[in-house]
């Protein structure tokens, strides 16, 4: 599974890490970045509630 995240779009609300804190996190930018993609069940629905759209998910 490949998932990313839009730098230019990210707004870092951090809604995805509160989804997803197993894959996601806020970098020092303030931006959310991937982590981790063993444990990506949670990955899709934080995709799917980002309200920028900046999340990724291939299978």
């Amino acid at each position: 599974m490949k998932i990313t995240v839009d730098q230019n779009k990210c707004i870092g609300c951090g809604r995805c890490s509160e989804i997803c804190a197993s894959t996601f996190r806020l970098n020092a930018s303030g931006k959310s970045e991937v982590i981790s993609t063993e444990k990506s069940d949670c990955a899709m629905q934080a995709a799917d509630e980002c309200p920028v759209e900046a999340i990724f998910v291939e299978e």
